[in-house]
């Protein structure tokens, strides 16, 4: 057998770039469905990094907690995540559950956001930010499921790219808002207004929503987690490298606060650091929103696989810039943008992956399971790091995660798996 037959890391490309070349008889990608959940990130995103920009000057100077607790809160709130996208799977399986799971989990996260800045203490804001992420945890198998119910097969790298794109674009437009609210009505009153964006979301993905029920029809199923048809898919071995990465993975709150520092030790005043922190961060989403979009190409052309495995190789180089001492903010400006380029990269090829190895019926629990290693990860990564940076340094945090990444990068590449399970794609 061939390599693609062999991997879905591989699996489908070639068949999908003789796809593009005849037509083949596949809708058009880019539908109002694709937009719609594309568009219900970028809202949502710009709603939740509002809060993610002002949250280390909040934590650390409103608050007067250490770099510790925020790496603890952010830590905390990833591992619910992952608990929630592995629970809310099985769910998503079903198509008639997708709409009011994504919804609701969106509405959640909204809210939960907004009354962040209501709390008085370090365990107050813990509380609430678990409570919003995971509510991201219950949406996400369902949003995913529903982009890949709406996609043709041959361009799940273009319509997950699209996806990571609109996510990181709110991503942009989140820490802009945040820089010019904090400096227009303070950051309390900022935190507050961090919800109205998610509002914007429910209706997006609703209406996205309503176009993947049109593509397949409902039916009853088990509320099983098929754990064993995982495996015959071929899923198991790919979600090494994937968690590997993970590890090393740091909340990108650390990264804000390690700019932060650098730059007040280069002679900017709190306030001024902040403010070219959290613009240097928009510019870390603004390449993830680029790179994710080319990256969707790039995967269904050449597979999942060396697009993941270079997105691991931008970290190691990324974290080799927060490590160094004495920066100025161009240096960081770069770390930064190489950190957004390796994001953008993964979490496409990632979600290409679960979605062209697996069929309809089971691409809710993929992505539950791929959602937990995320996650779980994210969690080891940012509360361990955030300990490394308080007790000893950031230079052994950032070494710590930089290692994990080189790691994905050798598992990616040794990566093999046996063939998964036939299925055809719902649209055809």
């Amino acid at each position: 057998m061939t390599r693609d037959e062999h991997d879905p890391l591989e699996r489908n490309t070639a068949a999908g770039s003789a796809t593009d070349a005849n037509g083949g008889g596949d809708p058009p990608w880019f539908g109002a469905g694709v937009v719609g959940v594309a568009t219900a990130s970028f809202f949502s995103d710009t709603g939740h990094e509002i809060t993610t920009a002002i949250l280390p000057s909040f934590i650390t100077a409103t608050l007067h907690a250490s770099a510790g607790a925020l790496g603890l809160v952010e830590g905390l709130s990833d591992g619910l995540m992952g608990l929630a996208k592995l629970g809310a799977g099985p769910l998503a399986n079903q198509p008639h559950r997708r709409s009011r799971l994504a919804s609701g989990g969106y509405l959640g996260t909204a809210v939960a956001t907004g009354l962040i800045g209501l709390s008085a203490a370090v365990w107050q804001v813990g509380v609430l930010r678990a409570l919003a992420w995971f509510s991201r945890g219950v949406r996400s198998p369902a949003r995913d499921s529903i982009l890949a119910a709406v996609a043709p097969a041959r361009a799940y790298g273009r319509a997950f790219g699209l996806e990571r794109a609109g996510d990181n674009l709110g991503a942009v437009a989140g820490p802009l808002l945040a820089a010019v609210l904090v400096t227009w009505i303070g950051i309390r009153p900022a935190l507050y207004l961090a919800a109205i964006p998610g509002a914007f979301a429910v209706v997006a993905i609703t209406l996205a929503a309503r176009a993947s029920r049109e593509q397949l029809p409902a039916a009853r199923r088990t509320l099983s987690f098929e754990f064993r048809r995982l495996r015959r898919a071929g899923l198991l071995r790919p979600m090494i490298p994937v968690a590997a990465f993970e590890l090393g993975n740091v909340a990108t709150t650390l990264l804000i606060l390690r700019a932060m520092q650098l730059l007040q030790q280069g002679g900017l005043t709190l306030t001024a650091a902040t403010s070219v922190a959290v613009l240097i961060y928009a510019a870390h989403n603004a390449f993830g929103a680029v790179v994710a979009a080319i990256g969707g190409h790039w995967i269904d052309r050449a597979g999942p696989r060396v697009v993941f495995a270079c997105a691991a190789l931008l970290y190691v180089v990324a974290y080799g810039g927060f490590a160094a001492p004495d920066q100025s903010w161009w240096t960081l400006l770069i770390a930064f943008s190489l950190a957004g380029s390796g994001i953008g990269l993964a979490e496409t090829a990632e979600s290409t992956l679960v979605a062209r190895a697996l069929p309809d019926e089971l691409r809710g629990s993929g992505f539950g399971m791929l959602g937990a290693i995320q996650a779980g990860g994210d969690f080891a990564s940012s509360a361990v790091v955030g300990l490394l940076y308080a007790v000893a340094s950031p230079v052994i945090g950032f070494a710590y995660a930089a290692a994990w990444m080189v790691v994905a990068v050798f598992g990616s590449v040794a990566l093999r798996t046996p063939p998964a399970e036939p299925h055809a794609h719902p649209n055809r």
